[in-house]
């Protein structure tokens, strides 16, 4: 992502920067709107757009009637999930890090044909032991572990197209919802439920973490206009380095 970026973005990475640099201590008063506005040569709506990315971030904290501070440090980094996630292109892990200023990275296996196993026929609605096919991902923020992701696909819908297999072929990298738009299947709505839960050895292992060591487990399913399901994956993000954060749009008052 490059020059192309909207302004908010661009305004908001620099104030990222700047506050990893120490220029504000935690708790200090950030600079007027109309005054960090003029010295971006942006509006005061862009510069608003900026800061209501890293109040999100939890980097910076709104006070009412009094400005604009930065936010005490914490121990988690928070990864944020929203409707964005999937209208970027590409991975949405990858532009999640990105807007955080990390880079993201992962390695995934998958293998075809894997029978489903009865919890995730029954996520998927078809009958338990059908083909599907099963990829592992391995997901790092700056080369440190932050995520594991299995994922299921039915092999009655990609089977017999390019996109078999989610990391080969031509829209590798590119996220489930691309990935399936291109062999005509629209993603409409995405499904997540989130539990507390605790790490077994061989997600201890993988996240760099201690077994029994508290993670949130996501379970999340793709559907598409239908209401069919086209995709289910167990992620899991380990409770000590991360906070999860969903974030809601309020959809703008329908016309009378």
């Amino acid at each position: 992502m490059g020059h192309d970026e909207p302004p908010h973005q661009v305004v908001a990475n620099d104030l990222r920067r700047r506050l990893a640099d120490g220029e504000w201590e935690a708790g200090a008063k950030l600079p007027s709107r109309a005054q960090l506005a003029q010295h971006y040569g942006v509006g005061t709506n862009v510069l608003q757009k900026a800061q209501e990315r890293l109040i999100v971030e939890g980097l910076l904290e709104g006070r009412a009637g009094s400005g604009t501070y930065v936010a005490q440090p914490r121990e988690r980094r928070r990864m944020i999930r929203s409707r964005h996630r999937e209208r970027r292109g590409g991975s949405p892990f990858r532009a999640d890090m990105y807007e955080i200023g990390r880079s993201g990275t992962w390695e995934a296996s998958s293998e075809a044909r894997t029978p489903a196993p009865e919890n995730i026929a029954r996520r998927l609605g078809i009958a338990p032991g059908d083909s599907t096919v099963r990829t592992a991902y391995e997901f790092l923020a700056d080369s440190k572990p932050a995520q594991l992701s299995v994922s299921w696909e039915p092999m009655a819908i990609t089977g017999e197209t390019p996109i078999l297999l989610p990391e080969m072929g031509p829209l590798a990298g590119k996220g489930v919802v691309e990935r399936m738009r291109s062999i005509g299947v629209h993603i409409e709505t995405w499904l997540e439920i989130p539990r507390p839960a605790r790490a077994t050895q061989e997600q201890a292992d993988l996240l760099g973490i201690n077994v029994g060591d508290l993670v949130l487990a996501i379970e999340r399913t793709y559907y598409d206009g239908d209401g069919r399901a086209v995709e289910t994956a167990d992620i899991v993000i380990p409770d000590r380095t991360w906070e999860v954060a969903y974030e809601f749009a309020v959809d703008p008052p329908h016309p009378d």
